[in-house]
């Protein structure tokens, strides 16, 4: 019986959002008969010192951890040679365990991934699915990364290019990616757009006096403005300081940030220096079990994404806001995939980058009008559930790899 093999650097105890959306697919292939295993590394996000066990039998899948370097995400050189460890450390395993008809489905952490995976499923009779949540070196070179917009940048995006056309299928996450997939000659009969998600289960929405957290954050009767996750170098903030900047004043809302990221430290070195800070709020990334909670302190979140990099990534934190049924800001371009989901499901707004009037506006209208932001999560729960929600993904991925592998797959309970 052919197996399923996934490929990614973090995985389940990590809470990294690629980690949980794969560590959710895998529980649930699992769940409906299916033999998974997956190759990944012994880090985690967070924590480039944890040391996971290398072998682990966990709800049923088989996980290979390979050892890498472990340098962290803070430092380009370091991640780069940490990238470069994983290509070479999972080279022996995946020689090992692929056997003919397996399906190999390789994700993008670390970034070309997808050429080791190609040459090696192609050797062993495997059969490959790329699954891309970013494109890579589009992104490298939009953010100026030393030495990705030399004549030299090309090759890598040549050889990607090679390795999704040895690809089965490939998986993006919005239409925008399909189009950038087209436009470097990615067969349209070899992309398919399956969207990422979140658990409406798990992640519901709570109103403010239920919510335990609220109390215990010292934010009963505050209005709240969110940013949950990460916050990389794809994600733009002076918008948002400037704006929190404009609305000081005692009697407006709190701003909440959980989580951590490269530009993390820079937020509130900035919020400092505009005098802000005492307006704000810092917090780590929560553990999962209190996801639902964390989400919903917040009466209205906002995320962000660079304009230049639309179509190449798309914020996950988007889903889990859905689901916690609370209007979203969006900080990008006009005509992204967030943005044009805010605008068909009317359930947020967005503001381009800069524009920190119209998003002070905005916050005003929402803080306002609880009414209006009652409304709006609403139909953002809607959205979520009728369009983003892991039951409609899992589905999708089961009929996806059902097709590639020429095998029914097993029926879930």
């Amino acid at each position: 019986m052919r197996r399923i093999l996934f490929l990614n650097r973090y995985f389940h105890p990590d809470h990294s959002a690629t980690s949980q959306l794969l560590t959710e697919l895998a529980v649930d292939l699992v769940a409906g008969g299916e033999r998974v295993c997956v190759i990944t590394s012994r880090q985690r996000y967070d924590d480039p010192d944890a040391r996971l066990s290398p072998v682990e039998k966990w709800q049923g899948i088989d996980i290979l951890r390979v050892r890498t370097s472990r340098f962290g995400r803070f430092h380009l050189g370091g991640r780069a040679i940490d990238y470069l460890s994983f290509h070479l450390a999972v080279i022996p395993t995946l020689l090992r365990q692929i056997q003919p008809g397996d399906l190999v489905v390789a994700m993008t952490d670390p970034p070309l991934i997808s050429l080791v995976a190609a040459w090696i499923t192609r050797l062993k009779k495997g059969v490959l699915v790329n699954w891309i949540q970013d494109l890579f070196p589009e992104v490298a070179q939009a953010l100026g990364v030393a030495g990705m917009n030399t004549p030299l940048a090309a090759l890598p995006r040549r050889l990607r290019n090679a390795s999704l056309r040895a690809a089965r299928v490939n998986v993006v996450l919005s239409d925008p990616m399909a189009t950038r997939l087209r436009a470097e000659g990615i067969p349209q009969a070899a992309i398919r757009v399956i969207h990422n998600w979140a658990d409406k289960e798990s992640i519901r929405p709570l109103a403010p006096e239920e919510n335990p957290l609220r109390a215990e954050w010292g934010l009963t009767d505050r209005c709240v403005i969110g940013y949950s996750g990460n916050l990389g170098r794809a994600h733009e903030f002076a918008t948002a300081i400037e704006a929190a900047r404009l609305l000081r004043d005692p009697t407006d809302p709190v701003w909440l940030f959980i989580g951590g990221g490269a530009r993390h430290a820079g937020l509130r070195h900035q919020a400092a220096a505009a005098g802000i800070d005492d307006g704000m709020r810092f917090l780590p990334y929560q553990p999962k079990e209190r996801l639902s909670w964390s989400l919903g302190v917040a009466d209205i979140h906002w995320i962000s994404l660079l304009p230049e990099l639309e179509g190449m990534i798309v914020p996950s934190k988007f889903y889990g806001i859905a689901a916690a049924g609370r209007p979203i800001l969006f900080i990008g371009a006009e005509n992204g995939a967030i943005a044009q989901e805010l605008r068909r499901h009317a359930c947020g707004f967005t503001v381009p980058p800069g524009d920190a009037e119209q998003l002070a506006e905005r916050i005003r209208l929402l803080r306002n009008n609880p009414e209006l932001r009652r409304e709006m999560g609403l139909r953002a729960r809607r959205m979520l559930e009728e369009r983003f929600d892991r039951a409609h993904a899992v589905t999708a991925w089961r009929a996806l790899l059902q097709e590639v592998s020429g095998q029914r797959l097993a029926t879930p309970p």
